[in-house]
């Protein structure tokens, strides 16, 4: 345990310490602007100057005035600790103590980072299964048809090309067009097209992997498929779909990662809420800890459903009895 602890603990203290490292040159001339209206002296001492001055040597001309480079309220790059303490205030502390937190509310506060994850991880999940859903029968026709697989595939290759951050206000506007508020509740219709684009970036991992999966049983297991006489049907559900497990397990544990991308792109042109729309929230005032904040939230969102992945993985290839 300790053995593989120590590498993790290395590598996330020398991103901890670049990240400190890399606060100073990028928020130097924001530093130098501050202390000089407290009357410091700077290196050069002309406000035209430092603009022409290369970072590093306005860095080493003032190294004595860097202090507040960790502890900007506006800075280009927070430092971690006004992260965490950003994280902090927008979980724990909005909620137990904020007017608008569920201790005194009785509902998520919508400036929580609770809230806001709550919300994409919802049109991640709806998206996910979508996608999941679309990736394996598309991948089952694939395999069972030539015609499929030679019209489909190339289609589904192609639509990985298209920039989603382009496609995705396209989609928004058509969904929204039809009226999707007219036969659904408001809290799905709003979700659904988020989850559209959600689907979109997950459903091509699922079926490339299923294809690969369908197709992995060798020529041996299908002729003695062919000597016992089984149908379609019965190589599909006793050898096709046991042999593609593995496939489909590592595909999925990308799909979930994408799907949570395409749900954050989907929030930020309907900015109701949402990792994204705190992120874009952010950009607009100027809230660079709310940014990184609502990005550590999204990492570690994405890091726990790929575990969970993994551990459903693990079950299902136990039950079917294969060492793991």
């Amino acid at each position: 345990m300790m053995r593989n602890l120590v590498p993790v603990l290395t590598v996330i203290a020398a991103i901890f310490a670049i990240w400190y490292i890399a606060c100073v040159p990028m928020n130097v001339r924001e530093v130098l602007t501050q202390v000089e209206r407290e009357g410091a002296v700077i290196v050069p001492p002309q406000a035209a100057e430092r603009r022409d001055a290369g970072t590093w040597g306005l860095v080493f001309n003032n190294i004595s005035h860097l202090g507040p480079s960790w502890s900007m309220e506006r800075a280009k790059l927070p430092s971690p600790h006004q992260v965490a303490t950003e994280i902090w205030d927008s979980t724990v502390t909005e909620e137990i103590y904020g007017r608008r937190g569920i201790m005194r509310s009785g509902t998520l506060s919508n400036r929580s980072l609770v809230y806001h994850g709550s919300v994409t991880l919802n049109a991640t999940l709806l998206g996910f299964i979508i996608g999941t859903g679309a990736g394996i029968l598309l991948a089952i026709g694939i395999v069972h048809s030539r015609t499929m697989d030679m019209s489909v595939m190339p289609w589904a290759i192609v639509s990985q090309t298209i920039p989603i951050i382009a496609l995705a206000p396209m989609i928004i506007v058509v969904l929204y067009s039809i009226g999707l508020d007219r036969f659904l509740p408001e809290g799905l219709a709003g979700m659904i097209p988020k989850a559209v684009i959600s689907a979109y970036l997950s459903f091509f991992p699922v079926l490339v992997g299923m294809v690969k999966g369908l197709r992995s049983p060798d020529a041996m297991q299908m002729d003695q498929m062919r000597t016992y006489n089984a149908s379609k049907g019965a190589v599909l559900t006793k050898l096709r779909l046991p042999a593609s497990v593995p496939y489909l397990f590592a595909s999925l544990k990308v799909g979930i990662a994408a799907s949570l991308v395409g749900a954050i792109v989907g929030e930020l042109p309907v900015q109701r809420g949402g990792l994204g729309a705190r992120m874009l929230a952010g950009t607009y005032y100027g809230q660079t800890a709310q940014i990184w904040a609502a990005l550590i939230v999204a990492a570690a969102l994405a890091a726990v459903l790929v575990f969970l992945v993994g551990r459903i993985e693990r079950r299902t290839l136990r039950v079917m009895g294969v060492q793991t």
